[in-house]
This record gives structure tokens, C-alpha cells and sequence, in this order.
């Protein structure tokens, strides 16, 4: 039987805009998480907002409201793992 894989719970903190969704939602990306075809849609809209650069922070910020404004309103929880971690 394989190893049993590791869990990693991760918080991120910080002040208003610095950057906090776009951070996770780009290492959700690079970890695998999200698929690179949902980052291009979200990049396509995103431009088409005026947004191009909140591609990633689009991963978790998905109420009308935030993406309109560019600030998170709701907190979020996401789960994706990777060959070694459920995270």
C-alpha cells in the first residue's frame, strides 16, 4: 500500500489589497488545484472587465459583487491536493 498522504492547512492574513486572492489563487494554479483552461476564461473575462491581472484572484473571489468592485467581500475555503498533500 502507497503512503498515506499528508494534510496541510494553510491561512492567509493581510491587509486590504495586498494581493491575498491573487496569491492563493495563483498557488492553487501552480499546485495543480485548478485547471489552466478555467485560469484562461478567467483571464479572458477579467480583461474583458478592465481586470486582466485578477485572473487569479478569480479563483476564489467568484460573487458578482467582488469581481466588479476588485476587493473580497466573503471569506473562502479551498481543497486540492497534490501528488504528495491533500491541502
Amino acid at each position: 500500500m502507497g503512503k498515506e498522504k499528508i494534510h496541510i492547512n494553510i491561512v492567509v492574513i493581510g491587509h486590504v489589497d495586498s494581493g491575498k486572492s491573487t496569491s492563493t489563487g495563483h498557488l492553487i494554479y501552480k499546485c495543480g488545484g485548478i485547471d489552466k483552461r478555467t485560469i484562461e476564461k478567467f483571464e479572458k473575462e477579467a480583461a474583458e472587465m478592465g481586470k486582466g491581472s485578477f485572473k487569479y484572484a478569480w479563483v476564489l473571489d467568484k460573487l458578482k459583487a467582488e469581481r466588479e468592485r476588485g476587493i473580497t467581500i466573503d471569506i473562502s475555503l479551498w481543497k486540492f491536493e497534490t501528488a504528495k498533500y491533500y491541502v
